[in-house]
């Protein structure tokens, strides 16, 4: 029987596809004159940003974008970053955000595997750039992005000028929503755990909610001052490029993280909210006293990548600045888990509280769920801070998928959930708190390292017989990686020598920092006992640096 309920169906009166795209459309109209965009000496309005956008969308479409065409960015955080947020899914297709760390060969694989049809290039960038397109086999339009605020040489390398190119684009385009929310907004690869990078796929209606989640997570009063001290190709700087437009905001560009600017820009714009990894902390913490200008409002910083310390907190907390910790992956968007303050923590010490905020807590107030599930039964685990299982999310802050791996898509939903492949208890409180990272990957200064591909390159030099890479602490990036190595008979090598092999086939934050010569415990089967390994790393940190 149809209950009467069930004759009210969808409509176009009742029902439109949720996209960001309509925060800075809002934020246009509401907000016309407000500062959209600080870069330097340089503002742009949400007025002025939105028909720059429109006129970016509409230059895409007449270079023959169409819809899910991949449109790549090299970029820094700049405006023009920024602007393809919005412009390149106004014209249909996904925005690609590089990762401007990484070697050229790994940027010349995500572009060929993604299809990119063009390409936005910073001067900064141009080197590794001009060398990725040596090794990819499909046409590219390329498209020079130069800035005032870069002090270097700045050269042609593409087609176009991203400024007068953009100058012919009509400022009243007439773009489209999504007709589907389903439909792809941006392509974030991942750090290439096992094999190539896996390209993972956000849709328009899990863009939408995250960056209202973050607005919610956070507490963000309208017409906030954001600082882009996070990189834009994090996970799309984790959606906060949408959830300033939805603020009405001020996005405050930053080419890098240097802690005087940072300082400066705080004091000057009256900035209410940053993000960034423990490394970003630190450096605040730790810059010389002329640089730490003083400022006299509350400011609000949301750290991910590994638990803030003690140290941390108490640092910042001198400093006038509240620290958020935050966790999640490139599959759910960037952060989809909050520790969320509770009353009556801030009158604990300041050591509990620091135990407290280094769980990786509760789910983000737009995920549906988040658990600590155990992988073999697929049921949750007692709340005794005590029995480990993996932390799984369920909801509409999940990816589509990996593009192009049905396999690891399927592996990755298998019985109706993400797998993280985070081990973690869940405390009686609920709060969930990793363990243990089941994928050996290194968090160093926030950027995912594998030790199976650093591996994979040590095994490539000929005096090597058996490498294994593990997580090294380190106060400024928190965890570097350590290699150990066994050598051929009769070969013999230094660890600055496998340093300087690494350095020729890594990108620079993945080269171990620390390289042992030794015999490689394993067990009676021969499997590298790599726990042992972790326990020497932390040996050799505490003898480094103490405690």
């Amino acid at each position: 029987m149809v209950s009467a309920y069930d004759e009210l169906p969808k409509n176009p009166a009742n029902f439109v596809a949720l996209s960001p795209l309509r925060y800075l459309e809002r934020a246009a109209y509401i907000y016309p004159n407000q500062a959209a965009i600080i870069h330097g000496k340089r503002q742009i309005t949400w007025q002025q940003s939105y028909q720059r956008c429109r006129q970016l969308a509409h230059q895409l479409t007449r270079l023959g974008i169409q819809k899910n065409d991949t449109v790549s960015v090299l970029l820094p955080n700049v405006p023009a970053m920024i602007e393809a947020h919005f412009a390149v899914p106004m014209a249909g297709a996904v925005l690609n955000t590089l990762n401007t760390r990484l070697d050229a060969k790994t940027i010349a694989f995500m572009l060929e595997h993604a299809e990119a049809k063009v390409l936005l290039v910073d001067p900064e960038f141009r080197p590794i750039a001009e060398e990725a397109l040596t090794y990819i086999h499909q046409d590219m339009i390329v498209i020079d992005v130069f800035d005032n605020e870069y002090e270097g040489e700045q050269l042609p390398l593409g087609q176009y000028e991203y400024e007068s190119w953009i100058a012919q684009g009509d400022p009243e385009f007439e773009w489209l929503l999504p007709q589907d929310e389903w439909d792809a907004i941006s392509l974030n690869y991942t750090s290439g755990t096992t094999g190539n990078p896996k390209g993972v796929v956000y849709h328009h209606r899990g863009a939408y909610l995250n960056a209202a989640s973050n607005i919610l997570a956070c507490g963000m009063k309208p017409r906030a001052v954001y600082l882009w001290t996070l990189p834009l190709f994090h996970c799309n700087g984790w959606c906060f490029a949408w959830s300033i437009a939805a603020s009405g905001g001020t996005n405050i560009c930053l080419r890098r993280v240097d802690p005087a600017l940072i300082f400066q820009y705080i004091a000057e714009h009256k900035v209410d909210y940053f993000c960034g990894a423990p490394i970003v902390l630190s450096m605040l913490i730790n810059a010389p006293l002329e640089q730490k200008v003083a400022f006299d409002h509350h400011v609000e910083v949301m750290v991910a990548g590994a638990a803030p310390p003690v140290a941390i907190i108490e640092g910042m907390r001198n400093i006038g600045i509240n620290v958020n910790h935050v966790y999640g992956l490139t599959e759910t968007y960037g952060p989809s888990a909050l520790c969320a303050s509770q009353a009556g923590w801030s009158e604990l010490s300041i050591q509990e509280q620091a135990q407290l905020h280094s769980r990786q807590g509760v789910p983000y107030p737009l995920q549906d769920s988040m658990r600590v599930l155990d992988p073999e039964t697929m049921q949750p685990v007692p709340n005794d801070g005590e029995t480990m299982g993996e932390i799984m999310f369920r909801g509409n802050i999940v990816m589509k998928g990996y593009l192009k791996n049905p396999q690891a898509t399927e592996e990755a939903f298998q019985g109706g959930w993400f797998h993280t492949g985070d081990l973690a208890v869940c405390h009686p409180d609920g709060y969930a708190k990793i363990t243990d990272r089941s994928k050996d990957i290194i968090i160093s200064g926030g950027e995912n390292i594998s030790s199976l591909e650093v591996e994979d390159v040590l095994y490539r030099h000929p005096a090597v017989m058996t490498a294994a890479v593990v997580a090294k602490p380190d106060p400024r990036w928190q965890e570097v990686p350590c290699a150990f190595i066994e050598l051929k008979q009769g070969s013999t090598t230094s660890p600055e020598e496998i340093i300087l092999h690494c350095q020729k086939e890594l990108a620079r934050f993945k080269v171990p920092k620390d390289v042992v010569i030794t015999e490689i415990p394993k067990t009676s089967t021969g499997k590298l006992q790599k726990f042992i390994l972790r326990e020497w790393a932390k040996e050799r940190a505490t003898s480094e640096f103490g405690n």
